[in-house]
């Protein structure tokens, strides 16, 4: 078995303590930002349609009400804080793939592959339009993102996409060599790098959040906090013309004809879902600003987002004020399908980004870490959402997102109305849309089978990427896995 190149030349015990020691248990892009409060859910409140959830999924839901029909009185309610969770402690990526990259998409829709890249694509020119159209400002830089080679066989890799994108008509990539690659972002680990120039941005994920609300507000939704929904019932649909689900707070009820479920990596109300997703928690690291000339060694003008090409990856960009956030790598799951504070922190993981980071730029030594922080992803069988009814219609859903949700949330958001108002649209009738993928086991199946996985991923990277019989067979069955 081989090593990889953060193992050949692993940055010095002493650069990574020195780089952490005053760093922060806290997430960068929270305390980059003012966050409102509002009010809890105290008593009964009618509604035409509420909202569960205050991340993407849910505030593109209740700004797209209000804007296809502004006499709709929206109600959204939060467990905590509006986009306190995911939509708060992402990389900041925003990708236009609706399936989680090209590779997984053909491996499941080869047939409407092309429709959903269409699809994707639109969503991802409506958002970066939502600056003007809405007044919005969140940090977006239509930059688009290289993919990185930091291993021979991932030259190969890159060659292969981009014959693939040669057959299918995409010219939005533009290949570079070593020389190439450097001359672009100078990093001894690359060996090559494709830049995919139209289908990728960077943004600032908690300004995003909070715009959303703000708009949504502004349109007159009554948005709540601190409000956990502890549970969801509904009416017979012959009780009443106006039938309808009622949600259950800690000190208040939302009566609405329509709901939407937008709660994501959490348990959610339906016991349907309760094992189509599982939580997998992600880790990153955030520089201290750079100074011009730390910036000026690694080059970074054009200021795209960056992935490696490895299972393990990892992916990092720069922010607005030229930190750079650096996470990925380690992808771990816990027993029981629990989301906890308490496994944000990982020292192990922090100190192996660290290391991994100044592998990657050598040139930067010295440099800190000012916050480190993590998230659990919602994942889901098929690696990017799934969609569905439940109550005869009147309660819609949108969960299973697997890490590439900054922008396919806004796309979830839209195929829920449509589901809501009954029509049939673009987005409702591709397969991807309709099929409902496979729920995970039950512990402790779940556990064994997806540390078993990744321990077949991390193999894979140490040979070549060369995939074992467990690998190979979940591929076959549709449950192939991608870190």
């Amino acid at each position: 078995m081989g090593t990889t190149v953060f193992e050949r030349r692993p940055a010095e015990a002493s650069v990574v303590a020195h780089s952490l020691e005053q760093s922060e248990q806290r997430v960068f892009w929270l305390d980059d930002v003012e966050r409102p409060a509002h009010p809890q859910l105290v008593g009964t409140i009618e509604a035409d349609l509420a909202v569960v959830g205050g991340g993407y999924t849910g505030l593109w839901t209740a700004v797209g009400a209000k804007r296809r029909d502004p006499g709709l009185k929206v109600v959204l309610v939060e467990a905590k804080r509006i986009g306190w969770a995911a939509s708060g402690r992402n990389g900041g990526f925003c990708e236009a793939s609706l399936t989680h990259g090209r590779e997984n998409g053909l491996s499941r829709w080869p047939d409407e592959l092309a429709e959903l890249d269409r699809l994707g694509l639109a969503n991802l020119d409506a958002i970066e339009a939502s600056v003007a159209e809405l007044g919005m400002d969140f940090d977006f830089e239509r930059t688009g993102s290289l993919d990185v080679a930091v291993e021979p066989h991932q030259v190969e890799w890159l060659h292969e996409s981009m014959a693939d994108a040669a057959e299918h008509g995409i010219d939005d990539l533009t290949y570079l060599d070593a020389d190439a690659m450097r001359a672009e972002v100078d990093s001894p680990t690359y060996l090559a790098g494709v830049w995919h120039r139209r289908t990728s941005a960077i943004l600032h994920p908690a300004k995003l959040a909070l715009e959303l609300a703000r708009v949504a507000r502004d349109l007159g939704v009554e948005v709540f906090e601190e409000s956990p929904v502890r549970k969801l019932d509904t009416d017979r649909p012959d009780a009443s013309p106006a039938a309808s689900v009622t949600l259950t707070t800690e000190r208040g009820r939302v009566r609405a004809r329509q709901v939407a479920l937008a709660t994501n990596v959490f348990p959610s109300l339906l016991k349907r879902n309760r094992l189509m997703t599982v939580p997998v928690y992600d880790y990153a690291l955030m520089t201290e600003p750079l100074t011009d000339e730390q910036l000026a060694s690694i080059g970074w003008g054009n200021r795209q987002g960056i992935g490696d090409m490895a299972n393990q990856f990892h992916y990092y960009r720069l922010s607005r004020d030229n930190r750079i956030l650096f996470g990925g790598y380690d992808a771990i799951y816990h027993y029981g399908r629990r989301v906890r504070s308490s496994y944000e922190r990982r020292p192990e993981t922090f100190e192996r980004l660290a290391s991994h980071f100044f592998t990657t730029f050598p040139q930067l030594e010295g440099l800190r870490f000012s916050h480190r922080w993590a998230g659990a992803i919602d994942t889901s069988t098929q690696f990017c959402a799934f969609y569905g009814t439940a109550r005869e219609g009147r309660v819609a859903y949108a969960a299973g997102f697997t890490g590439l949700g900054v922008a396919s949330t806004r796309f979830a958001a839209e195929v829920m109305l449509d589901r809501l108002a009954g029509v049939q649209t673009e987005r409702t009738e591709v397969e991807m849309v309709r099929e409902r993928p496979l729920p995970f086991p039950p512990e402790p199946a779940a556990a064994i089978g997806i540390n078993a996985t990744r321990w077949s991923l991390d193999r894979a990277d140490h040979n070549d990427g060369k995939r074992n019989m467990l690998l190979k067979t979940l591929d076959a069955l549709g449950l192939g896995f991608d870190s």
